[in-house]
């Protein structure tokens, strides 16, 4: 694979090499990817290649709970409609109720929480089928954000995976990371004409108004971010900022090669930090704490060069 020469933001020019650090840290362990990182609140702000079109993963199910809560907050959908998942057609995946054995009744709104929470697929494609995919992407582009596409379940990107790989995850990651290099994907859900998909920049815009109360309904952004900062998962953006005064509000996102994060890093002291970091692996392993730790290194850099 070919050096790549990333394309870096900075404002002001002072926290340039701040960014070009992180992008060699990621390289040096064998990941490229998109960065960026804003204060809500001064606008200055870091990063690299951050227009780019990436497949989300499960970062898709942010967008999806904006809708899902805002149709609650509008009076719409019922949040305790009860939702029956059958495991005989539910979606797979290793938490939640996609790892049910056995038929599981929530109401819309534990749906929501377990969607964010716990990165639920089978609860986020149950969500899917009940607002529609059409409805989650016309009303991102309503609301004005362009740079971030809905077009797919949560359970296609396995289907697509098995369609060219069968079971054997191990040829799925190679074909993945032999496809980056190549700049054609044989796996769908792995091409931005195809894939959910948004760029670092777009997804920081979205934390930011969804902070600032500038989409949606309060209602709506309010519980998004409670339901944030409940994430179990902390081996990335929280990795080296987990403290008593630091709360990292995020959704991680990982498939085959793909290991993502978006977040905002608040403080008691009033920081906001939205943060949005999207890799790609050079290497064949499914399991690469290094590169969770690199993106932890990179949200403890950029926090700390842009807090007040």
């Amino acid at each position: 694979m070919s050096p790549r020469h990333p394309t870096f933001v900075a404002s002001p020019a002072e926290l340039l090499p701040v960014a070009q650090s992180i992008a060699a840290q990621w390289q040096q362990v064998g990941a490229t990817g998109h960065l960026l990182a804003r204060n809500i609140d001064t606008g200055e702000e870091l990063g690299f290649d951050v227009d780019a079109p990436v497949p989300l993963a499960s970062v898709a199910k942010v967008p999806l709970a904006l809708v899902v809560l805002d149709r609650i907050a509008t009076g719409t959908l019922d949040p305790a409609l009860p939702i029956t998942i059958d495991p005989a057609s539910k979606s797979v995946g290793w938490t939640g109720v996609a790892a049910f054995r056995h038929p599981a009744t929530l109401a819309v709104g534990d749906l929501v929480h377990q969607t964010l929470t716990v990165s639920d697929n089978a609860s986020a494609d149950a969500l899917f089928d009940l607002v529609g995919i059409e409805v989650v992407d016309e009303r991102l582009r309503g609301w004005g954000c362009p740079g971030i596409r809905v077009r797919h379940h949560m359970h296609r990107m396995y289907e697509c995976t098995a369609g060219v790989a069968g079971d054997d995850f191990g040829l799925a990651l190679e074909l993945a990371i032999r496809d980056d290099a190549a700049g054609q994907h044989s796996i769908e859900t792995l091409n931005p004409a195809y894939a959910n998909v948004g760029s670092a920049a777009a997804l920081v815009e979205l934390l930011e108004r969804i902070w600032l109360d500038q989409i949606s309904r309060p209602e709506a952004t309010a519980e998004l971010r409670r339901l944030m900062a409940l994430q179990v998962f902390n081996q990335r953006l929280s990795s080296d900022l987990r403290a008593d005064t630091v709360r990292v509000s995020g959704k991680t996102g990982t498939f085959l090669h793909l290991r993502h994060e978006i977040g905002m890093v608040t403080t008691e002291s009033g920081d906001r930090i939205a943060i949005a970091a999207l890799t790609r692996s050079h290497r064949r392993a499914s399991i690469a704490h290094d590169i969770d730790l690199a993106i932890g290194a990179a949200a403890r850099s950029a926090f700390e060069s842009l807090r007040r």
